[in-house]
């Protein structure tokens, strides 16, 4: 959804403009997340007030806008302590506008500002409060109460960390903010709920310590222990003594005499890791607070299964060069030319080729009991979804259990029964999405043991996850997910690998699958040398208002996920169809004019789908196949071709949706279609 940057330097000169640069860089950085606006909010040249610049479109715009007043900014006046605020929105609340764009004020004089990414549901409540005390609102968004209302509750006897934290409890839904304020010059209070937030920390000393200590408002708090499944051991209280509000205990900065720091929060490490790779990753309902340059972490409470008193620093192994585009054009382009690198990253120290086995560390204390469950549930949003698709039925093969695939948001719609023996995958590419975090927490609640899969270490379904897999896929910008639906198809394959390694009947075929994941990087260049081939394709289709994608059997996931893409990056209408389903309304919308793509490999359905074929081309259809190479019998239905080497039937997917990952990447381009920031889209859903 929105990005947010804030960047506070303590005792380290930066002039205005060193200043404004680093937080334009830290919005783009963070503009796959949200580019209907965007904004920035930095001390006035004296450090007395405050001064908002704020702009519709893409972070450019606000670029052109902040160095048209560069003279009113002065860019070479210089600060020793400053914090800046900067947003890039995607719009939830009111129209992509300067008025609705993020940081929002609390009053004409700017005395609180707030950059927000979530929705703050009770917001109409509030504001209906706070017009009642006499506040006035000046846009359409849910954002601007949060800043009303901390000047509402604002005195002069509390802290800037003790007002966030005042207000935060008049709120609900999901948020993550970062603030300022004129009446606490040099600070920042950051707060998440639901929505990422880190933050980074550089120095030229050591850090004191490896990590934060936490402080709570109460001194003691009595708690239930309960096992991962949530039900109450033996022990059933426990005292748990927390860490007195003692500055010194709580404090957290350089070490020695030198005291110059830098404090960087973010949505999203990729906005912090051209400046530090020290890193702290918030959980809900923390508060960081930077004042006289040392960081403090406070919580409101402790929760039942809350036994950590401290924040991990980490650091991030993340490289600069994977989140810049190199010689490619986009970063979608980049990333599905990386997929070759992306699976073997996957694979890397998890798949023995010379022994045929598999361990997947994040899941061996947890295999036996996964292996004793009732059925397994993969639960995921659009590519995550499809990932899940294109893997059930193999895992239905190798498990022998009922393996349910749902949708995020319909499965909470149903509110569907989940038991204490079933395991729960949820399934996403940053960890954060929003409806996959509510069905984990409701399947939690329920005894559910819990699966995460996703490409982002620290994300929320990691850290609510009883176990895992981290897909290593490697930064991911494109809002289109690509190399992260090949890794989690591959990650999905090898748990399934994993789970039938006792069982000798199986061994011939299991043996064979590994060997297919063996060669698939290989045959992943080989599918992406037909670049040119897809190229000449799009230039024939891009100018057509619809598409048909049709497949079955282990390439139906392909149709699904290649459709979307299409809709994703191009804005064409198009749909995925099981070929089974053709006689049963779709085949109405097939003539000489409708574009239709078929898959078609060399698998267990291979007649069925020429028997589909054979249907689109009697009604005048004049199908684009996705085969095998060498296979000249089904070449001969088509009008063109794409094709692919031959692998395992359950990796065939694999191949299969590189081409129309490229077709989709090549419409874009011939349409004029921004392909990393497509219309409407952000890369991280966290709102429902």
């Amino acid at each position: 959804m929105c990005g947010i940057f804030a960047y506070l330097n303590y005792l380290t000169p930066k002039t205005r403009k060193e200043i404004t640069d680093l937080l334009i860089k830290g919005l783009h950085r963070l503009e796959y997340r949200g580019y209907d606006s965007a904004g920035i909010a930095i001390d006035t040249p004296d450090g007395l007030q405050i001064t908002i610049i704020k702009e519709a479109g893409k972070v450019k715009a606000l670029e052109d806008e902040i160095l048209l007043k560069a003279v009113e900014i002065e860019f070479g006046a210089v600060h020793q302590t400053h914090c800046g605020i900067a947003h890039t929105r995607w719009a939830t609340h009111g129209v992509p506008s300067a008025v609705n764009a993020h940081p929002h004020r609390s009053d004409d004089d700017n005395s609180f500002v707030v950059v927000h990414n979530g929705i703050i549901t009770n917001y109409k409540d509030v504001k209906q409060f706070l017009i009642q005390k006499g506040h006035s609102f000046e846009s359409e968004t849910d954002t601007e109460v949060i800043a009303k209302l901390l000047a509402h509750l604002y005195n002069s006897d509390i802290s800037f960390l003790q007002l966030v934290e005042k207000a935060i409890l008049q709120l609900e839904g999901a948020f993550a903010l970062c603030v300022k304020s004129r009446y606490f010059p040099g600070q920042c209070v950051a707060t998440r709920r639901g929505s990422p937030l880190l933050v980074g920390i550089k120095s030229k000393t050591k850090l004191a310590a490896d990590s934060i200590p936490i402080l709570y408002s109460k001194d003691t708090q009595a708690t239930t222990l309960t096992d991962h499944r949530g039900h109450k051991s033996l022990s059933t209280k426990l005292t748990i003594p927390t860490i007195p509000r003692v500055e010194s205990t709580s404090q957290f900065g350089p070490l020695g005499e030198n005291k110059e720091v830098e404090y960087f929060f973010a949505s999203d490490a990729s906005a912090i890791i051209e400046h530090t790779n020290r890193v702290l990753y918030l959980e809900d309902d923390d508060v960081a607070a930077v004042k006289e340059g040392l960081l403090s972490i406070h919580r409101l409470k402790r929760s039942v299964n809350d036994t950590a008193v401290t924040r991990e620093i980490t650091t991030l192994k993340m490289e600069i060069q994977q989140i810049m585009k190199g010689n490619f054009s986009s970063f979608m382009q980049k990333e599905i030319f990386e997929q070759p690198e992306s699976v073997v990253n996957t694979m890397r120290g998890r798949v023995d080729f010379e022994n045929n086995t598999v361990v997947l560390g994040g899941l061996k204390d947890y295999i036996l009991e996964i292996r004793r469950c009732r059925r397994l549930l993969l639960i995921g949003c659009g590519t995550s979804y499809n990932s899940a698709i294109a893997t059930r039925q193999i895992l239905e093969e190798l498990t022998e259990l009922p393996v349910m695939v749902d949708l995020a948001s319909d499965f909470l719609d149903r509110n569907t029964p989940i038991f204490r023996d079933d395991v729960c995958f949820f399934i996403s590419q940053s960890g954060e999405t929003a409806d996959s975090l509510m069905a984990l927490r409701y399947c939690k609640q329920r005894g559910g043991l819990i699966v995460g899969l996703t490409n982002t270490v620290g994300s929320s379904i990691c850290r609510e996850s009883h176990c895992g897999i981290h897909i290593n896929a490697g930064p991911e910008i494109g809002v289109a997910s690509t190399k992260a639906y090949t890794s989690q198809f591959i990650s999905l394959v090898m748990f399934a690998l994993m789970m039938c390694e006792d069982r000798i009947s199986i061994q011939p075929r299991r043996c064979e699958i590994i060997q297919g994941l063996k060669h698939l990087a290989d045959q992943i260049n080989e599918v992406l040398k037909a670049d040119d081939t897809v190229l000449t394709l799009a230039q024939k289709l891009y100018t057509q208002k619809s598409l048909l994608v049709m497949g079955r059997g282990y390439n139906y996931a392909t149709c699904l996920e290649g459709a979307l893409k299409i809709k994703e990056l191009t804005y064409m209408h198009s749909e995925g169809i099981l070929a089974g389903e053709l006689k049963h309304g779709p085949l109405a919308l097939v003539d000489k004019q409708m574009p239709v793509i078929m898959v078609v490999t060399r698998d267990p359905v291979y007649s069925k789908c020429i028997n589909a074929l054979q249907q689109v081309t009697a009604r005048e259809g004049r199908p684009v196949l996705v085969c095998e190479k060498g296979d000249e019998e089904t070449k001969s239905f088509a009008s063109s071709v794409i094709e692919i080497p031959h692998t395992v039937d359950c990796l065939q997917g694999i191949l299969t949706v590189i081409p129309m990952q490229l077709l989709s990447y090549h419409i874009a381009v011939l349409k004029g279609c921004n392909v990393d920031c497509p219309r409407n889209l952000a890369k991280s859903v966290t709102v429902e």
